[in-house]
């Protein structure tokens, strides 16, 4: 039997990748999506042919399981609400843009008896499994060092950059994706955060550089620059990159270098289209056979908070100036 589903919000530009997931995912019936803007949802909901929800409520009173894509202050509100129906969630990350919004949504989640997933996609791609395959098997030694990369575009006209939406600029936007895959990279926890900021690329009141040095549990320490510095004009819209440095080796990560270059007289410009597989696919169907089994999800809501912890942390370092020491 077919879970009910749906999309609560989709603000967030993931969320079309998550819908397309949702409606080819043979384990779901997708109910629709409810938005707050009405404008937005019914575009959205158009787009993928499903129906357009006028309240939240409405939607996860009849659904199972629900895919949060809202702006990220907005993820606390949108997971209680779903929790108290019953639903299952999937959250967008970054999971939670305070630790106390991070801990109340965890604890809704279990006192409802449904599971909370947080949406890392980059976890399925196969350059970071063949990167975790070759690590784990020795291939490089003992890891000392990571130096990873999440460039991208500032998302200009977007919720992204007013600070009352996205809690932070590039450094909230980017740096949970890379924290994740350094845990389960590494299999140790950060204990220690030194990050510089500054809005240096777009003199905005929120971040558009952000540098991160991270130490882990078992003394290895990676670095991460999480900056919104590809300009308008690159051929890529954004990058994970990760240099791996171990006794007997180094493994360099490009996650998204498959592709092919189109040059465009509509816009004259030129992209890199990329090919390859999908990435929202798997972590749809991870998500929904979990329920159906009743297995713990993959990636918990205890992963997005200690991914984000580490983004709340550098923005009390770049305040500061000094290295915060986690758990927070």
């Amino acid at each position: 039997m077919s879970l009910k589903t749906g999309i609560l919000s989709t603000a967030h530009l993931h969320s079309m990748g998550y819908a397309d997931a949702l409606l080819k995912n043979p384990r779901s019936e997708f109910l629709g999506v409810a938005d707050e803007d009405p404008e937005r949802g019914r575009w959205f909901a158009s787009k993928f042919g499903v129906p357009f929800y006028e309240s939240y409520e409405k939607l996860a009173s009849e659904a199972d399981a629900v895919v949060v894509a809202a702006e990220n202050v907005k993820h606390r509100e949108i997971v209680e609400l779903a929790a108290q129906h019953g639903c299952h969630v999937a959250c967008e990350k970054p999971l939670c843009t305070t630790l106390e919004d991070g801990h109340r949504m965890i604890e809704a989640c279990e006192k409802a008896g449904v599971q909370l997933m947080t949406c890392f996609p980059c976890r399925y791609t196969p350059s970071f499994e063949r990167t975790l395959t070759r690590v784990r098997d020795g291939e490089i030694g003992q890891v000392y060092a990571v130096a990873a990369t999440n460039h991208g575009m500032m998302p200009h006209d977007s919720w992204f950059n007013v600070i009352s939406l996205s809690g932070g600029g590039s450094m909230m936007d980017h740096t949970v994706h890379v924290a994740d895959l350094l845990r389960v990279l590494l299999q140790s926890e950060v204990v220690t955060v030194y990050a510089e900021t500054g809005n240096n690329m777009y003199h905005g009141d929120y971040e558009d550089i952000a540098m991160l040095t991270v130490e882990f549990e078992n003394g290895v320490f990676a670095t991460v620059d999480s900056s919104w510095s590809r300009p308008l004009c690159y051929k890529i819209w954004g990058d994970v990159t990760m240099n791996v440095v171990g006794s007997e080796g180094v493994i360099e990560m490009d996650m998204f270098a498959q592709g092919v270059m189109a040059y465009s007289m509509k816009d004259m410009r030129a992209r890199q289209q990329s090919y390859g597989g999908n990435i929202d696919e798997p972590l749809i169907e991870e998500f929904l056979r979990a329920i159906e089994t009743g297995e713990p999800v993959p990636i918990s809501g205890h992963d997005g908070f200690k991914a984000a912890e580490v983004a709340i942390a550098g923005y009390e370092s770049a305040a500061t100036g000094k290295p915060v020491r986690l758990p927070l």
